[in-house]
C-alpha cells in the first residue's frame, strides 16, 4: 500500500468534513460493525435504495469517490457495504459477507475471499472475481442475476471521512431477459430486509426522468417509515427535465418537501451525463455546481443541493442518529451478550470422554437438585426464580410454574374450593325457607354440572324414596342406619372424579416444572436422552404410586362413613336447634297481641305475650308425621357427615396423594447419587456431545467474543462522549 493518494485518494471535498467528536462516534459503530455484529444486532447505517436506473450507483460513486465499474451494472447485483474511515495510509480491502443461508462449504469459500488493491484501476477485475465467488458469473453456466451475499468495501485514507453506506440492488418492476420472476422477488426481499430495520436511515433515490408517483421505492419506505423520521429523499438527473416544464416544477415542489413529506427532507444531485462519463470527480463536481447556480433549481437552499452538501448532510445525520442510538444499542448488546452466555452455559463443558460425561452429569445434577429443592421448599432466591409481577400467577405461566410450592398450594386451595362449592350433587334448601309449588321429580345430577337445587319438599321426596328402598324391621319413625351412607354416596358422587382431575393437574405441573428446569440447564439432546432413559420411568413410578393411593382413598370413600369427630354431633344438634328456634319464634309471634295505649293519640301499642299459648303453639309445631320427621333427621345427619367427611377427603388427597407421591422428593429424581450409580456406558449415552453441539458451542463462543469486543468499544466511547 505504498502508493500516493493519486491511486485511491480523494478530492479536497472529502477533507475536513467532520469534527473529532463525529469521527469518534462514527468510528465506534464502524469498529462494532467490524466485530461482525451485523447478524446479531441492528446497527445504525445509511442504506441507498431506489428503483433500477434511478441513479443510485452514480450517487454512491460521487459520495465515496470510488469509481465503480459502470459496465453491466455490476454494483446492482448485490448489496454493497462501503465503510470509509480516516487512517494515516490509503488502503482498500474487499471482502464478501456470505448469506446466512449458505451451506458451511460455501461459507468457507466465500469467507476466504479477501482482496486488497493499491489503485482503482484494479477494481473491475477484483469485482469480477467477487461475483464469480458469489455464483453470479461462472464459465459455461447460466449465471444467477442477483445474490444475497454482501460485498464489503473498506477504504481508508488520511482525507477520508467516517461514513458507512450500503448500496442495494435497484428495484425491478417486471421480468426481463436474464432477470427472472425469482430475481425480482429476491431484490424486493433484500430491500425490505434492510429498510425495515429501525436503526437504518433510508436514502430513497428517485429519478427525475420518471414520474415519482410510479417509483416503487417511495411506497416501500413510507410503509416501513410512515412518519418519515428516518428517510431522506434524493432526486437525481434534474438536468434531464425541460426547463420551465410542469414536471420540473413538480420536482422542485417535491424537493421543497411540500408533496411527499420526510422529516429528514429532500436533496437534489446532478449525475454525470452520458457525455461526461469519463470526467474526473473534480470535473463532475464543478459541472454540478454550475448547474445549481444557473438552473431553476437555484431556488433551493444550498444545503439541499449538490454532492458535497449531501455528503456533509449525511455525515451529520448519521452522527446524530448514532449518538441517539448508542445508549439503546449498548443495552441491546449487553442483553445479547447475557443471552449468549446463558446459551453457552446451557451447553456445558465439552463432553468427549467418559470422565467428561460423568463430570458434566454430576455438576448438572447438583444444580438441578439445588434449584428443584428450593422450588419445592418455597425458597425463591436467585436468578432461577425471577418472576414478572405483571404476569398473572397461573399454571400457564412458565415463571409461575418455576415457583413450584406456591403453585401447588394454589392448586390445592382451588381443589378445596371446588369440592366445597360444587362437590355435592344437591344443594338442599334450609328448613323454614319459603316453599313454592314445585315438581316433586328429582333431577339426576351429572359430575360435569353444578349442584342441582332442591327445595325442602323435593329433598323430603328424595330421602323418602331412599328410606323406602332401605326399609327393614325398624319401627315407624325410624330408618335403617345404613340410609345415611347411601344418601352420602349419592351426595358425594363427584368427589372421585374431581380428585382424579386434581391429582393429574398437579402431576402435569410438576412434569412441566421439570421440563422447564432441564431446558434452562442443558441442551435439547441431553434432555431428550435423560428424559427417555430416566425421567419418564421415574415420573411413571411416582404417578402410579399416586394413582394406587388415590384408589385406596376412593375405595374407603365408598364404604359406610365412619366418624369419631364430635363436630358431627355438633352439626346435627345445631340443625335441630335452628328448627326449634324457628318454631319458637313463630309460636311467640302468634301468641303476641297488640293494644293501643289508653288516652294516647298516637298509634303506639302495648304488646302482650300469652305464655301458655306460645308453649302450646310451640308444642303443636313439632312434626306429627313420623315419616317426615325421620326424613328431617336423616337430612340433618347427611349434612353433618358430608361436612366432616369433606374436610377429611381434601386433607387425604392433598397430603397422602399429592404431597406424598407427586411433590415430595421431586428433587431426588436426578441427584448426584443417581449419577454415581450410572455405568460408564449409560453416562456416555446420556451426555455424550453430538457434532451439532460442538458447532453450537463454537458459534456461541465466537458470538460472545464479538459481543465482548463491541461491548468494550461502546462502553469506552460512552464514557468519553456527552450523549
Amino acid at each position: 500500500m505504498g502508493r500516493t493518494v493519486d491511486g485511491i485518494g480523494t478530492t479536497m471535498s472529502l477533507e475536513s468534513l467532520q469534527s473529532d467528536e463525529q469521527r469518534l462516534v462514527l468510528d465506534t459503530v464502524a469498529q462494532v460493525r467490524k466485530c461482525g455484529l451485523e447478524s446479531i444486532l441492528a446497527l445504525p447505517q445509511i442504506v441507498v435504495c431506489g428503483d433500477q436506473s434511478a441513479g443510485k450507483s452514480s450517487v454512491l460513486e460521487a459520495l465515496t469517490e470510488i469509481p465503480f465499474p459502470r459496465n453491466d451494472e455490476l454494483c446492482t447485483r448485490f448489496a454493497t457495504e462501503i465503510i470509509m474511515h480516516r487512517a494515516t495510509v490509503d488502503s482498500l480491502t474487499i471482502r464478501i459477507i456470505p448469506d446466512e443461508n449458505r451451506s458451511g462449504e460455501e461459507r468457507q469459500s466465500i469467507d476466504a475471499f479477501v482482496a486488497s488493491i493499491i489503485d482503482f484501476s484494479e477494481l473491475p477485475e477484483i469485482m469480477d472475481r467477487a461475483m464469480e465467488v458469489m455464483g453470479i458469473r461462472k464459465a459455461g453456466v447460466q449465471p444467477s442475476a442477483f445474490a444475497r451475499d454482501v460485498l464489503s468495501i473498506e477504504i481508508e485514507g488520511p482525507s477520508r471521512p467516517q461514513l458507512t453506506l450500503v448500496d442495494l440492488p435497484g428495484l425491478i418492476q417486471n421480468e426481463t431477459k436474464g432477470v427472472t420472476k425469482a430475481d425480482v422477488k429476491l431484490v424486493q426481499e433484500i430491500t425490505d430486509r434492510y429498510i425495515s430495520q429501525s436503526r437504518t436511515i433510508c436514502l430513497a433515490v428517485v429519478s427525475a426522468t420518471n414520474d415519482y408517483a410510479n417509483q416503487g421505492i417511495l411506497s416501500k419506505v413510507r410503509k416501513v417509515d410512515p412518519d418519515g423520521e428516518r428517510t431522506l429523499g434524493v432526486i437525481t438527473k434534474p438536468d434531464r427535465l425541460p426547463a420551465g416544464s410542469g414536471t420540473e416544477s413538480a420536482y422542485i415542489t417535491l424537493a421543497r418537501n411540500e408533496d411527499i413529506f420526510f422529516k429528514l427532507g429532500w436533496h437534489v444531485v446532478k449525475n454525470r451525463s452520458f457525455e461526461e462519463g469519463n470526467d474526473s470527480f473534480l470535473e463532475r463536481n464543478a459541472s454540478e455546481a454550475t448547474y445549481f447556480r444557473t438552473s431553476n433549481f437555484k431556488c433551493l437552499p444550498k444545503e439541499s443541493v449538490g454532492i458535497d452538501a449531501l455528503r456533509e448532510r449525511l455525515s451529520r445525520l448519521l452522527f446524530e442518529h448514532v449518538k441517539q442510538e448508542l445508549p439503546q444499542l449498548h443495552s441491546d448488546l449487553s442483553q445479547a451478550l447475557e443471552d449468549s452466555k446463558t446459551q453457552l452455559a446451557t451447553l456445558g463443558h465439552r463432553r468427549a470422554t467418559v470422565e467428561d460425561c460423568r463430570e458434566y452429569l454430576t455438576q448438572l445434577s447438583l444444580n438441578f437438585h439445588r434449584v428443584c429443592a428450593a422450588a419445592n421448599e418455597g425458597h425463591y432466591e436467585g436468578p432461577s426464580f425471577r418472576y414478572d409481577t405483571n404476569e398473572a400467577f397461573s399454571t400457564h405461566s412458565r415463571a409461575s410454574v418455576r415457583r413450584l410450592r406456591a403453585i401447588v398450594q394454589k392448586m390445592n386451595a382451588h381443589f378445596s374450593d371446588i369440592l366445597r362449592e360444587d362437590g355435592h350433587s344437591y344443594h338442599i334448601a334450609k328448613s323454614g325457607e319459603p316453599q313454592a309449588e314445585v315438581d316433586l321429580s328429582i333431577p339426576v345430577p351429572s359430575p360435569a354440572t353444578k349442584p342441582v337445587h332442591l327445595s325442602r319438599i323435593q329433598a323430603f321426596s328424595w330421602v323418602s324414596n331412599v328410606v323406602g328402598r332401605n326399609r327393614g324391621k325398624e319401627l315407624p319413625g325410624n330408618f335403617n342406619p345404613l340410609l345415611v351412607g347411601e344418601l352420602f354416596w349419592q351426595q358425594s358422587v363427584k368427589w372421585p372424579i374431581l380428585a382424579e382431575a386434581h391429582v393429574e393437574e398437579v402431576a402435569d405441573v410438576c412434569r412441566q416444572f421439570l421440563t422447564n428446569l432441564l431446558e434452562d440447564m442443558c441442551p435439547k439432546d441431553v434432555i431428550s436422552r435423560l428424559w427417555s432413559l430416566h425421567f419418564e420411568e421415574a415420573l411413571k413410578q411416582r404417578n402410579d404410586a399416586a394413582s394406587n393411593e388415590l384408589g385406596r382413598i376412593i375405595y374407603d370413600h365408598k364404604e359406610y362413613p365412619i366418624n369419631y369427630n364430635h363436630y358431627y354431633t355438633d352439626i346435627v344438634r345445631q340443625c335441630q336447634k335452628e328448627r326449634e328456634q324457628d318454631r319458637l319464634a313463630t309460636a311467640i309471634e302468634n301468641a303476641t297481641s297488640h293494644t293501643l295505649l289508653p288516652g294516647c293519640r298516637s298509634d303506639h301499642t302495648s304488646a302482650k305475650i300469652d305464655i301458655h299459648g306460645a308453649l302450646d303453639g310451640f308444642n303443636r309445631g313439632s312434626e306429627p308425621d313420623m315419616e317426615k320427621a325421620s326424613c328431617e333427621e336423616a337430612l340433618d345427619q347427611l349434612h353433618a357427615i358430608y361436612k366432616v367427611s369433606q374436610k377429611t377427603f381434601v386433607a387425604n388427597i392433598t397430603t397422602q396423594v399429592v404431597e406424598r407421591h407427586i411433590v415430595r422428593g421431586l428433587e431426588d429424581i436426578f441427584s448426584p447419587i443417581f449419577v454415581g450409580r450410572l455405568s460408564d456406558a449409560d453416562a456416555q449415552e446420556i451426555s455424550s456431545e453430538p457434532a451439532s453441539c460442538k458447532r453450537q458451542r463454537d458459534f456461541f463462543q465466537d458470538r460472545i467474543e464479538k459481543l465482548k469486543s463491541g461491548h468494550t468499544i461502546l462502553r469506552r466511547v460512552m464514557k468519553t462522549t456527552v450523549l
